[in-house]
């Protein structure tokens, strides 16, 4: 029998700083604008009705210095601004377009708000309740955690978040968010289950006033949303499509066993980013006037005392799974994602760019970024 050739797939396989190929500096470009081709399972949605936009140049946004600076940067790949259902400005960089999809990574966990909003509402989700009393198998990182704690990034715990560190906690979570391969090829991908029940140590959680971002809080809330709702987290995504309209697929992807990567899996055109932000900016209405998402959630979310970022981004809280001032909401994403939605103007905004520095995250660029969203949203 002849030999045949066999190569482990050469864009999931782990190469340099514990990286796969396609989020290496080298490729990450080219990874965030193909990432819904390059993940090792998805799920792909289409929605049922498509919210028309038209267009409305706005001259002041079109002219903001902070902007064209932002635009300028190697690292832009595209941009939309929405009010009123109108685009007041999208751009692109040349290899780009703003209706192509691309990685939005952890603005996904905007979904986790959504859904959680639902469930409370529905009365089958309490907060003040502790993880174990729905996933009895849970490790000790998120046993005695409070739901609230998880939704507010206030869990201490010993999993670890820092893009800096080769060996961090979170690039063995993207095996099982179905990113990457393990570092050998030969061993079994850990499942979304085996990884957030690996996750130990638990500590003072009273004290925290900063968000101690963690991605694997999400990926605890995705299994026992999966538990509580009378839905599939599949129906949950498609419902969610359907509320905002997109024009494009929407694309996430899926562990081991079968979870949507809420924590940060999925990819959305700039234009149907800014179209998602439009939830919020409704106050939880779909595209029909009908009320979808929980407004009593989002609008106690706004006004809440939760922990807030670091800087440059200390304006923000992160309050129920959102980022917040109690006028603006959002979420910012791993390599230079942001969308930004004011809820006093109705005025969506994303931000999607890719940084190819070794480590892929900016501090001071995202805080320009987030800045510079909050001026163009009150133009």
């Amino acid at each position: 029998m002849k030999k045949r050739k066999i190569i482990s797939n050469p864009d999931l396989t782990v190469g340099e700083n514990n990286k796969q190929r396609w989020n290496q500096s080298d490729h990450r470009r080219h990874g965030f604008h193909n990432a819904h081709r390059l993940f090792r399972r998805a799920l792909m949605i289409r929605s049922r009705n498509v919210l028309v936009l038209d267009s409305e140049p706005n001259t002041s946004i079109l002219n903001n210095p902070d902007l064209k600076k932002l635009m300028r940067h190697p690292a832009f790949s595209a941009f939309c601004c929405i009010r009123d259902d109108k685009i007041l400005m999208e751009a692109a960089a040349d290899d780009f377009s703003a209706s192509q999809p691309h990685s939005i990574q952890s603005i996904t966990k905007l979904h986790i708000h959504i859904i959680i909003g639902q469930l409370i509402s529905q009365g089958v989700l309490s907060l003040d309740a502790k993880v174990k009393d729905y996933l009895p198998d849970i490790g000790s990182g998120y046993a005695e955690a409070p739901l609230q704690a998880l939704l507010d990034m206030k869990v201490n715990n010993n999993f670890s978040e820092d893009y800096f560190d080769p060996q961090s906690d979170c690039y063995t979570e993207e095996i099982a968010l179905g990113w990457r391969l393990p570092t050998n090829n030969s061993d079994k991908e850990i499942t979304l289950v085996e990884f957030t029940n690996s996750i130990t140590g638990f500590y003072d959680q009273e004290n925290i006033t900063l968000a101690q971002y963690k991605s694997a809080n999400t990926d605890v809330l995705t299994r026992i949303v999966a538990k509580v709702s009378p839905k599939s987290l599949a129906e949950h995504i498609e419902e969610i499509a359907d509320a905002v309209g997109y024009e494009s697929a929407f694309h996430i992807s899926l562990s081991p066993d079968g979870y949507p990567a809420f924590s940060g899996g999925s990819c959305l055109s700039a234009r149907d980013l800014a179209r998602f932000g439009l939830i919020f900016a409704r106050k939880g209405l779909d595209i029909h006037g009908a009320n979808f998402a929980n407004s009593a959630f989002l609008v106690k979310s706004l006004s809440r005392n939760a922990p807030s970022l670091s800087q440059p981004k200390e304006w923000l809280r992160y309050s129920n799974h959102l980022m917040t001032d109690g006028r603006f909401v959002g979420h910012a994403g791993y390599g230079g994602q942001f969308l930004l939605v004011d809820t006093i103007t109705k005025t969506s905004c994303s931000f999607l760019s890719v940084l190819k520095n070794e480590h892929g995250y900016d501090d001071i660029y995202m805080g320009e970024v987030a800045a510079t969203l909050r001026q163009i949203c009150t133009q």
